[in-house]
């Protein structure tokens, strides 16, 4: 219902309720036709469903935040991710009809140029960037599901260029590898070969236990990961983007899991493969020493345990595994991440030509040299 009325003062007040039993809507201007233009545009809103309650937008974008994160199913992760990147914006307390795309843009400059400190690089890594930002026009299209705000003011706001996959990531050679395997201290050994040559993320490995492999059949089933809690603690939870999967182990490394669990304390399955404080796994500070321990020993300064990780991905690429294979393998939660990490590593259509002109030229000239070779030495 939606009327205009004139009042005892000679201004004109335009009225309606968008919903039925909701509260009444008014504005008051000191022209009709002012009046009238603001009522259609509200008519018009509410029937193409691009309607916005005007009194919402005064909530400030850090109350709004606060009300939209309470009813949200996130894992505590995702909990801490999301409110560290709404609580970094510029404009937490900018009321949300307010905001503009310029507020964003100024956030994301202040994030490419802050002070981080003594010793310490100005601004955040593209990378973190791009997550940060990702997180927060969550909360803005939450808003415009909400009918807070009518547009997400973050729409086409231009991120700092992140470095291209193939010029970012650092794969460990061969030589490296046995070299952190060699430095590193008996039990983290262990952990280390996993990485390597199973492709575990650091949160998977550190939740391993005893049960969780069938070394006769040579497999291992990623059941789990340890998520660091504040205050220096562990959590145990399932691994990210629904990553449970079975890893088929080469030979060599169900020996060194064998003897791994050999010098374990205790019995039975439900042993963790390696431990922390207070009977728990370790969590990420702790495997953060062993491993920065173990590099520096190794003369690899700048290697990451992650790099483990795509040293296992190139080897699968290199001998053959298909998009599908590496997917599942890693636990990536499609191949489309797959692609867009490892994509530069797949032989191109020109190595395949190559590599396929050559076996035709071996098996073409191979036999007539051997021949000519045997007529010579007659």
């Amino acid at each position: 219902m939606a009327s205009i009325r004139k009042l005892a003062d000679g201004r004109w007040q335009a009225q309606y309720r968008p919903f039925p039993g909701g509260k009444q809507i008014t504005r008051t201007t000191r022209r009709k036709t002012d009046a009238q233009r603001w009522l259609d545009e509200q008519t018009t809103a509410l029937v193409s469903g691009n309607y916005v309650d005007p009194n919402a937008g005064r909530v400030t974008f850090g109350e709004y935040f606060e009300r939209w994160a309470a009813r949200q199913l996130w894992a505590p992760g995702t909990e801490r991710a999301m409110s560290l990147a709404a609580r970094s914006v510029t404009f937490w307390d900018v009321p949300m009809r307010s905001l503009l795309r310029s507020h964003v843009e100024a956030w994301v400059k202040h994030m490419q140029t802050m002070d981080r400190g003594p010793g310490q690089p100005p601004g955040l890594a593209p990378g973190t960037i791009r997550t940060r930002f990702n997180n927060v026009r969550a909360t803005l299209r939450g808003a415009v599901k909400d009918r807070v705000i009518a547009a997400d003011p973050g729409e086409g706001v231009r991120l700092p260029r992140a470095r291209r996959a193939d010029a970012a990531m650092q794969l460990p050679t061969a030589a490296q590898v046995r070299t952190l395997l060699d430095s590193a201290d008996r039990d983290f050994r262990t952990f280390v070969a996993l990485a390597a040559f199973a492709g575990l993320r650091l949160g998977e490995a550190a939740a391993l236990k005893v049960g969780d492999f069938d070394l006769d059949d040579r497999r291992l089933v990623v059941h789990r990961q340890v998520q660091r809690e504040r205050g220096g603690g562990v959590e145990i939870r399932a691994p990210k983007y629904g990553s449970e999967r079975t890893i088929y182990l080469a030979d060599g490394l169900v020996t060194v899991v064998r003897g791994h669990i050999a010098h374990l304390p205790g019995r039975g399955t439900e042993r963790w493969l390696f431990h922390g404080e207070n009977g728990n796994p370790p969590h990420q500070n702790t495997v953060g020493y062993w491993w920065r321990k173990a590099r520096t020993a190794a003369g690899c300064p700048t290697t990451k345990l992650h790099d483990l990780r795509h040293f296992y991905a190139s080897g699968l690429i290199a001998a053959g595994c298909d998009v599908v294979t590496v997917q599942r393998s890693l636990g990536h939660s499609s191949a489309t991440v797959t692609l867009n990490t490892y994509a530069h590593l797949w032989p191109t259509a020109e190595d395949r030509t190559r590599a396929a002109a050559a076996a035709m030229l071996g098996e073409v000239f191979a036999p007539a040299d051997e021949q000519l070779t045997n007529d010579g030495a007659a």
